[in-house]
């Protein structure tokens, strides 16, 4: 049994360094082993608490009374993933194991696992960012394009408190790498060397990291040349019908019969503007114009025979009295014109670009099976179980990976999808 102990335990070392190896968006986000969070009762999901927030009352003489308010928390929730398991098999896996193959063997295995995560991931981010800097469906070219994003982040009051990353497609990075070669990775500490590689620049164009990843997310529209509807019923925009989701609905009509808007889309509302949410005041871009509201259809919906239907976005504008929670300056109403940006019939891959509380990962803890089980977790939380087992019909050895991720976004605000001018 020691044996088998030793041989499993440098199975597990070996799989979690391959893992590590190439992790890009999942490894700048928070990420968390969520021991003791899920139960009978919690189901396939788990809440994590947001912060409060307050407005200041001015007064002359200093008298509060009347205008006390609640505190109202909302939650996140994470939502549990599929399992992810890779199942190896072998007539004679004692012998492969002892010939110094391992890092051969589990290799492509975690290399499978940690491309599928990042694909998966990477959606999820995609769907559930509230941000927007470009036009959708423009591709980035200029060093301009993504420091227009860490303009967007700042105007919107995204805290400097933790890392922002921007994450490009290596066809953009050729792009950025023709117009200012001088730029490397810089000089602070990186996770590891995959990641390093992976980083273009470190600090510059308001983002601690900027990154190239292959798994970046794309969405393709439908052929509907109307893209252009309006509201047909005042949405819910109070932050208690938004805060533990925070999206909201919105019923449109005459936006392209019978079309199918993809998740990952964008729509925007005319006349309604976007609110920077340190100061709850109207944000202004650098032409002097209000920037307007945008939002990031969740879930792709087909529309009726008059284009009409409900659309289920990020990002959600809120509009109260007491101002604590505001994200728009004023609030949408039946009849506003909505607009599904970018072109019809198109493939989009946006950028993302996100503060690293934003998102995050949690790890499922996942039980031993009656067979040889180690368990393995990686620097930040994420874990691993490794069975060894056999199939005495077939005479063969098994071994299997299982990792079952929960994914959460924390707050839309601090996310968004980067394009070109």
């Amino acid at each position: 049994m020691s044996n088998q102990f030793a041989v499993n335990t440098k199975l597990m070392r070996v799989f979690t360094e391959k893992f590590e190896a190439s992790r890009v968006h999942s490894k700048n986000v928070d990420t968390q082993l969520l021991a003791g969070k899920f139960n009978a009762e919690s189901g396939d999901t788990v809440e994590f608490k947001r912060p409060p927030d307050y407005t200041t009352t001015k007064t002359a003489a200093g008298d509060i009374t009347g205008v006390r308010k609640d505190i109202v928390v909302g939650k996140a929730k994470g939502v549990v993933q599929n399992y992810y398991t890779v199942p190896i098999e072998w007539n004679e896996v004692d012998e492969a194991l002892k010939m110094d193959q391992i890092d051969d063997l589990l290799a492509p295995a975690a290399l499978r696992i940690k491309t599928d995560l990042e694909l998966d991931f990477a959606a999820f981010m995609m769907k559930n960012t509230a941000l927007l800097a470009g036009t959708p469906g423009t591709p980035a070219t200029t060093w301009d394009h993504i420091a227009k994003a860490g303009a967007v982040m700042s105007s919107h009051g995204v805290p400097a408190s933790d890392d922002w990353i921007y994450t490009v497609s290596p066809y953009t990075q050729v792009k950025l790498a023709s117009n200012q070669r001088s730029l490397g990775a810089g000089a602070g500490e990186l996770i590891t060397q995959a990641h390093q590689k992976a980083t273009i620049t470190a600090g510059y164009a308001g983002f601690d990291r900027v990154m190239t990843a292959t798994t970046l997310p794309s969405y393709t529209t439908d052929a509907a040349a109307d893209r252009v509807g309006t509201l047909t019923a005042n949405p819910v925009v109070t932050y208690t019908g938004a805060k533990d989701t925070m999206t909201m609905s919105i019923a449109v009509t005459a936006m392209g019969a019978n079309a199918v808007v993809a998740a990952g889309e964008t729509v925007q509302i005319t006349g309604r503007y976007r609110n920077n949410l340190a100061t709850r005041r109207p944000i202004v871009d650098d032409t002097g114009a209000h920037v307007l509201f945008t939002g990031t259809v969740t879930a792709a919906v087909t529309l009726g025979a008059s284009g009409e239907g409900t659309l289920v976005i990020t990002g959600p504008a809120i509009y109260e009295a007491s101002g604590a929670f505001n994200t728009v300056s004023s609030a949408p109403v039946s009849g506003d014109v909505v607009t599904r940006l970018g072109s019809a019939g198109v493939t989009i891959q946006p950028n993302l670009f996100w503060h690293k509380k934003a998102f995050s990962i949690g790890s499922v803890p996942i039980k031993k099976l009656h067979a040889t089980d180690s368990l393995g977790t990686t620097e930040d939380g994420l874990q691993f179980r490794m069975t060894r087992y056999s199939d005495g019909d077939a005479n063969k050895q098994i071994l299997r990976v299982d990792f079952h991720p929960a994914f959460s976004c924390l707050n839309p605000f601090m996310a968004g999808q980067g394009f070109g001018s």
